[in-house]
């Protein structure tokens, strides 16, 4: 990051940067000098550092570093001078449009440049192979190569302009100025979807704006200014959506309006509301709510009457006609019979949302049909005078459809009426922002309403009739199309009709058991059968039927015992209920004594604030009146200087100087003075007019004398240089024909010399054209072979990667093989492991158990020798067994062959003599004592010497 101690340094450094070519560098630069925290005080240098950074911005088209630059910038100057930021948006948003309009420009003039005869010699066969590969066309290629970039970057600079300047009081004008030149860019290129971004944009900048009430510099709605910019905004808004036909945007759009009014608590000029239901009236049209068509158009004509002195009698006829017109092509029944309650509750809050646009304040607790209808329209219209203004065939057919009864004749009288209305309408003169009316779109409608009267003026008449005559009685639509008119009139309870495609006749009225008609009749029906059958069978007198009742009164009792304890639970249950009510309307006069006490307080608040500023009020009012009696003193003070008021002061409200008083006598004094120097000018007007007749009429003869020597000279004078321009003429003639003598004699050789470069022209042009093709065959042949190359390099280097891939799998299969089969030979040989160390084990066991019985026995057999062994002499002790064996067995020398052994020795020779079985199996060799237990190295030992 460079870092320069003055900003001219910067911008002088960036310019140099831009003469050599590295402009991204000197936006880094300028990015740099204008983000760092050193130049934080505004000058005139930083102002010419951002109209410079600004067109590097959009020669680059970054939008993301004007931006920073932008916001930086408003830092910098928006308590010092605002005045600079403005500039510099403007020049950034002139630079983004005049750029976008020179690539627009750019690409019209390249496709009337593609407009030749021989698009190939022009184009490369690169070009036409993506041309037919693509199937795109010039226009398109061009539009996205040069247009939409730069309008993306337009769109992106309108963005940008207006998040920078939202919510700003001190650059209102300027964001009211973007926002119209960014809906004028989306109404020429048709641009819908970025309108609908824009226009949300706009209504989060309003939210915010209600949203953060403590912001510095927030705009005051409630000032005339701002609240007029803020409409003209919304309102061209609504134009632009009702033009691109926009219609939920346009909705959207009048919402906002609305809300806005509503803010600020405060009607709009009526011109402007004039648009505003005029747009209103499309709307509606546009979406079906004929309704509120019509309440919009009766709302646009008393405006119009009320406010627009210039309206002229046509023009008033024809909007009171739109007026009655909209309001008879509202459907006469309520379309919204037999909804579920969700269809309802849906329909009720749109109703809500449009009456309110319209101006009607509806209580949501009410059905609002009950407010808004057809009925109430039509005689708010009669008592409105709107029927006194419309034309003589409006008033006709609203008196056919409305009040007159022609069963058979309606349809006929209608159709005439109708075909009048069709050609009336037109631009109105006298109110221009009125759209162009057009009585003919509610033919239709009137169409249908006169179907509808016939169909329901003949049910009151006819019972039964022929499907033939009803259809010759209704000329507007055949059959089928009334039919379907008729099944929705039905459903919603207009007229009652049934039709027989059977018999071809169509039944009126309602024939069913619980119809009204039906009935009045049935009741009077059952009544006289009952005075019928009284007279022919008259009541006898009647027994007591005390007997007969008895079985059935334990019965009786419990059904009104079980009746009683059903009514006092009942009783009990609407208790209950009655208290939870009285506790819900505690809790509602709590909560409407907290809002009353809120809104107590808020008044209080109110009433400070307002004395508040009724005071400031005051004190300002007093201080303009002292300046005012000061500046009187003054302009009192200079008429005493310059004398021209002479005599007794001006003494006003109770000897009191005004400034007014003193204005006055300036004002009469200057018209004085007028008045005298204009009568000096009149007067020296007519003395210089005498002087100048005077001279002029000595002057008279003196002119024409010079005159007429004047014509005497200038004809001698034409006549001298025509007889020169004759002689020259004559001359040059002559010389000519010399010349042409002179040179026919060089003719022969002149068209051999042309011929003969004509030839070697057209020779080398032939070579030219010659070496071009070759030249062209050879780059198409070497591009061919290139191309076949580099297929053939990716074909081998594709098989190579291929065989290298099987090898590497066949590796990897192969270790995987071998690790299987070492882990399935290392299974095996833990698992014979296991079985050698198993039967090792056994081995083991059977050993120590021949060991355990020979132990045993040898041990029974030194027990029985000793046992039987005779006493020693001396009636000594015998000796322990023990120590006795070891004794004999050292001192008794080894028995030969064939010697006799006494039998009492036999046993004890036998217990040292004999080795013990498989003594190399004992661990210790001859030393070890014979009660030790084996290893399992000497046991190892011991089964490999066996084997």
């Amino acid at each position: 990051m460079a870092t320069f101690a003055k900003p001219e340094n910067a911008l002088k450094r960036a310019e140099e940067l831009i003469n050599v070519g590295q402009k991204q560098d000197a936006l880094q630069a300028l990015h740099d000098l204008i983000t760092s925290k050193r130049h934080r005080a505004w000058q005139k240098t930083l102002e010419r550092i951002m109209f410079k950074y600004i067109e590097l911005c959009v020669d680059m088209r970054r939008g993301r570093y004007a931006k920073d630059g932008l916001i930086q910038y408003r830092i910098v100057c928006q308590q010092v001078n605002v005045t600079s930021l403005e500039e510099v948006i403007k020049h950034f948003m002139h630079l983004s449009t005049e750029r976008a309009e020179m690539a627009r420009s750019q690409a019209q003039a390249l496709e009337e440049a593609l407009d030749v005869d021989d698009l190939e010699a022009d184009k490369r066969p690169e070009d036409l192979m993506l041309s037919y590969v693509s199937g795109e066309k010039g226009k398109d290629r061009s539009d996205r190569e040069l247009v939409t970039p730069w309008f993306k970057f337009l769109w992106e600079t309108y963005r940008t302009v207006l998040e920078i300047l939202r919510n700003n009081s001190k650059l209102e004008a300027l964001y009211a100025m973007t926002a119209h030149r960014a809906f004028q860019f989306c109404k020429q290129y048709k641009r819908t979807t970025e309108f609908r971004r824009l226009c949300e944009i706009i209504r989060n900048h309003l939210a915010n704006l209600n949203k953060y009430r403590d912001q510095r510099d927030r705009p005051d709605l409630s000032a005339p200014e701002s609240l007029q910019l803020y409409l003209d905004t919304r309102f061209e808004q609504l134009k632009i959506a009702t033009e691109l036909e926009l219609w939920q945007e346009a909705f959207r759009s009048v919402e906002d309006i609305h809300g806005l009014m509503c803010m600020v608590k405060k009607t709009p000029k009526p011109s402007l509301m004039v648009v505003y239901y005029a747009k209103l009236t499309e709307i509606f049209w546009v979406s079906g709510s004929h309704l509120y068509h019509a309440y919009a158009w009766f709302k646009l004509f008393s405006l119009q009457k009320s406010f627009n002195k210039n309206l002229n009698q046509k023009d008033l006829q024809l909007i009171a006609s739109s007026v009655v017109l909209a309001a008879l092509s509202v459907s006469p029944y309520d379309s919204t019979r037999g909804a579920s309650h969700l269809e309802l509750e849906h329909e009720k809050e749109r109703n809500l949302r449009m009456a309110n646009l319209i101006g009607f304040i509806i209580d949501p607790k009410l059905e609002s049909r009950e407010v808004l209808s057809r009925s109430s329209l039509l005689a708010e219209l009669a008592t409105k005078g709107v029927m006194s203004c419309v034309n003589q065939e409006v008033k006709d057919l609203y008196n056919l459809l409305e009040h007159d009864f022609l069963p058979l004749d309606l349809a006929s009288k209608v159709q005439p009426l109708l075909t009048k209305i069709s050609k009336l309408g037109g631009k109105l003169s006298s109110a221009s922002s009125v759209p162009e009316v057009h009585l003919s779109q509610y033919i239709p409608a009137l169409e249908k309403l006169a179907t509808l009267r016939l169909l329901q003026q003949v049910s009151h008449v006819y019972q039964t009739m022929k499907i033939e005559s009803l259809s010759n009685m209704i000329p507007f639509f055949d059959f089928s199309t009334v039919e379907k008119i008729s099944v929705n009139a039905v459903k919603n309870g207009f007229i009652a009709m049934k039709v027989d495609h059977m018999k071809g006749v169509v039944l009126f009225g309602n024939s069913g058991l619980e119809s009204d008609g039906m009935r009045d009749h049935l009741m009077i029906f059952a009544e006289s059968l009952n005075k019928a059958r009284g007279m022919i069978f008259p009541p006898s007198k009647k027994e007591s039927k005390l007997g007969e009742m008895l079985p059935g009164l334990a019965e009786v009792v419990e059904k009104e015992h079980k009746r009683l304890l059903a009514r006092k639970s009942i009783i009990e249950k609407r208790k209950e209920e009655q208290e939870r009510q009285l506790l819900e309307m505690e809790r509602e006069e709590e909560a409407k004594r907290l809002k009353l006490q809120k809104i107590t307080e808020e008044a209080e608040q109110r009433r400070l604030a307002s004395e508040f500023e009724q005071r400031k009020n005051q004190r300002i009012l007093r201080e303009i009146e002292e300046r005012e009696l000061e500046e009187a003193q003054a302009l009192l003070q200079e008429a005493d200087k310059r004398g021209k008021k002479k005599g007794k002061k001006p003494l006003i409200e109770g000897e009191k100087v005004t400034k007014q008083s003193l204005m006055e006598l300036a004002l009469s004094e200057q018209l004085r003075e007028r008045q005298e120097m204009e009568k000096k000018l009149q007067k020296l007007a007519k003395t210089m007019d005498y002087l100048e007749r005077a001279k002029r009429e000595e002057a008279s003869p003196l002119i024409e004398a010079a005159f007429q020597r004047r014509l005497v000279e200038e004809r001698m004078l034409h006549e001298h240089e025509q007889q020169q321009e004759i002689e020259l003429s004559r001359q040059g003639h002559d010389g000519d024909l010399q010349e042409k003598n002179r040179l026919s004699r060089m003719l022969n050789h002149k068209i051999q010399f042309q011929e003969m470069v004509v030839n070697r022209r057209r020779a080398e042009y032939d070579r030219l054209r010659a070496d071009r093709e070759e030249r062209l065959n050879q780059i198409l042949h070497r591009r061919r072979q290139e191309r076949e190359y580099q297929r053939k390099i990716i074909f081998y280097v594709r098989i190579e990667e291929e065989r290298l891939r099987r090898l590497h799998e066949e590796e990897e299969a192969r270790k995987r093989e071998e690790a299987e089969r070492r882990r399935k030979e290392e299974a095996e040989r833990k698992v014979k492991l296991d079985e050698i160390a198993e039967k090792q084990r056994q081995r083991e066991r059977e050993l120590e158990e021949k060991e355990r019985i020979r132990r045993e026995s040898l041990l029974g057999r030194s027990t029985d020798g000793l046992s039987r062994s005779p006493d020693l002499p001396g009636g000594s002790r015998p000796i322990e067994p023990a120590a006795v064996a070891p004794a004999a067995a050292a001192a008794a020398p080894a028995p030969t062959p064939g010697k006799y052994v006494p039998k009492f020795r036999r046993g004890a020779e036998t217990a040292v003599q004999a080795p013990p079985p498989h003594d190399s199996w004992r661990s210790g060799g001859s030393g070890s004592s014979s009660g030790a237990r084996p290893t399992w190295s000497s046991t190892r030992g011991l089964r490999t010497s066996e084997r």
